[in-house]
């Protein structure tokens, strides 16, 4: 075949991509599809790390792993979490938070089934890539005998149980309580017109809030705290050989479904009440409007040109500080950074 045969085939074959990759991208850049894939791979990213902490602890008994390792896990996971979907969809990886951002407006109804479709997908294959990485060890660990509870249990690895020292609904109100504070801590860091962390720092410190909580709070229901942490990796060990004992034990898989949804909409709630509500809103009006209209661009424009932002409109130094430009509504404010 001669180079330019090889050329025309070359050519016929981008001519026939082309078209099949246009597609692809427009499908890949609409809002809602970004928005999932965004809480699909951040959600992968938290729980991978996190349940790996786990894996460490219950397999090695202690000795490669610790309760405060599973924290730093879960914690930092969170902060990836935030820096690879901060920017596109805010990062809740949480369907409590989810829920909570849609219930006081923050977040379109419309988009809470993408939101949490997302974030269940992307638990569960968490737990599956978890379960395959650590397989021979947790084969070894349990002579192949895949238990709930007891001695040689290795479903914990994958979701949160009771232990003997708590009721059911004392568990409830601990993750109820819990979760509370966890959405009253990611509100406070996120308000801009509060106290909020310093800007591009949000996922270290919301990483750092998960990392106490589970220090000082997380001993009595092992702080699920996230509907997405805990349901989708249940359904995985339901699958992989655990059996229907992953949702009698103590019936308590319904309750990191609910009482954290509960307490995250609680924990806004007093957060917006108690705090947003009575923090000042700066006024949003010109102190001198006249000054800024002189320097407006004329109304009439040519047709070639190009209308430019506010920003490029030359204003004297004199004159910047009487302009407050309005903020955006709160439908482009992204403060549900979790």
């Amino acid at each position: 075949m001669t180079q330019a045969d090889n050329t025309r085939s070359t050519n016929k074959g981008k001519m026939i991509q082309s078209p099949v990759m246009e597609r692809v991208q427009a499908i890949l850049q609409k809002e809602m599809v970004r928005e999932f894939l965004a809480e699909f791979i951040s959600t992968f990213v938290m729980m991978v790390f996190g349940l790996g902490a786990v894996a460490h602890m219950v397999l090695r008994e202690n000795t490669l792993g610790s309760y405060f390792a599973v924290n730093v896990g879960f914690g930092f996971g969170v902060t990836i979490g935030v820096h690879v979907a901060g920017k596109v969809s805010g990062a809740h990886m949480n369907a409590a938070v989810t829920f909570t951002n849609c219930a006081l407006g923050y977040l379109s109804w419309k988009k809470f089934p993408v939101y949490v479709l997302g974030q269940f997908l992307g638990s569960f294959l968490a737990a599956a890539a978890i379960y395959f990485l650590f397989y021979t060890a947790i084969m070894e660990f349990t002579n192949g005998n895949l238990t709930v509870t007891g001695p040689i249990a290795t479903a914990n690895i994958f979701a949160t149980y009771l232990p003997d020292h708590m009721t059911l609904w004392r568990g409830f109100l601990d993750e109820v309580f819990l979760t509370g504070m966890l959405q009253l801590g990611i509100f406070a860091i996120t308000d801009k017109r509060n106290n909020s962390a310093l800007q591009g720092t949000e996922g270290v410190v919301i990483g750092i809030l998960v990392l106490i909580i589970g220090v000082s709070l997380g001993m009595n229901s092992g702080y699920a705290i996230n509907p997405s942490r805990d349901l989708p990796p249940r359904f995985f060990t339901f699958i992989a050989g655990w059996g229907t004992q992953v949702f009698r034990a103590k019936h308590w898989w319904w309750v990191p479904v609910v009482a954290p949804t509960l307490g995250a909409y609680l924990g806004g709630i007093i957060y917006s009440v108690f705090i947003g509500w009575t923090i000042p809103r700066e006024p949003q009006i010109m102190e001198n409007p006249t000054e800024y209209e002189d320097h407006q661009l004329p109304k009439t424009m040519p047709h070639h040109t190009t209308t430019p932002s506010l920003a490029s409109v030359p204003v004297p130094t004199s004159n910047k500080s009487s302009i407050r430009p309005v903020p955006p509504s709160n439908d482009s404010i992204r403060i549900q950074q979790f």
